[in-house]
């Protein structure tokens, strides 16, 4: 068995939770994460950008000066790459650069990541995520117990209106559901809080890599 520290909201240790090892992945997954994360930013990229070649650039197709006779070198057309104002040669063009990854990759990424932060001491389990008040105060409270610095991931089971409210102006905090966290979420925080009601259904994304390591 593994141990999953549990604190309350304002940071105070409340136990510990087992997790069973054989649900971790620790000796495979690693391509999975770099192509799930790869797919992620290639999503974003537009595509669109594009440069004209000598065909579609403005301009006369007329001899510059004849061929022969000048001392120059030969030259058939103004809008020659190699001549300011011509085409550009090899330039980009508007493309996809979506990746398309099946069910199994992406399950066994986050199997890996998630896995990978607990074993950092990076995931913790909260008692109780029931905020009485939309107060960023009680957020900020939070963050400042665990010492991050950089960013925390709040994972629950759904997302009450005053947890979304409190979490929305501080911008060291994400806030996901278990059924949508996904990998970049888990690499890019530097702590995770998990709701307790909510760990129930990431040990079930855990079980369903292939029912953990053989």
């Amino acid at each position: 068995m593994s141990k999953v520290l549990v604190t309350t909201i304002r940071g105070e240790p409340a136990g510990e939770m087992n997790l069973d090892k054989s649900l971790l992945v620790s000796g495979r997954g690693q391509q999975a994460v770099k192509d799930v994360i790869t797919a992620r930013q290639n999503a974003r990229r537009a595509g669109t950008a594009c440069t004209k070649t000598k065909g579609t650039v403005a301009g006369s197709g007329k001899k510059p000066w004849k061929q022969k006779g000048t001392g120059r070198a030969r030259a058939g057309y103004r809008s020659s790459p190699v001549w300011r104002g011509g085409g550009v040669a090899f330039g980009p063009k508007p493309r996809d650069y979506s990746m398309r990854l099946n069910k199994k990759v992406r399950a066994l990424a986050f199997g890996r990541a998630l896995s990978d932060r607990i074993a950092e001491g990076a995931v913790v389990v909260l008692d109780t995520l029931a905020l009485a008040t939309p107060k960023t105060s009680q957020i900020s409270a939070l963050v400042k117990s665990m010492g991050v610095s950089r960013r925390l991931l709040i994972v629950a089971n759904v997302v009450q209106a005053n947890l979304k409210l409190a979490a929305r102006n501080h911008p060291r905090v994400s806030v996901s559901t278990a059924a949508e966290v996904e990998v970049y979420d888990i690499l890019n925080a530097e702590r995770i809080a998990v709701a307790r009601d909510a760990w129930e259904q990431i040990e079930s994304r855990l079980r369903s890599v292939s029912g953990g390591e053989e």
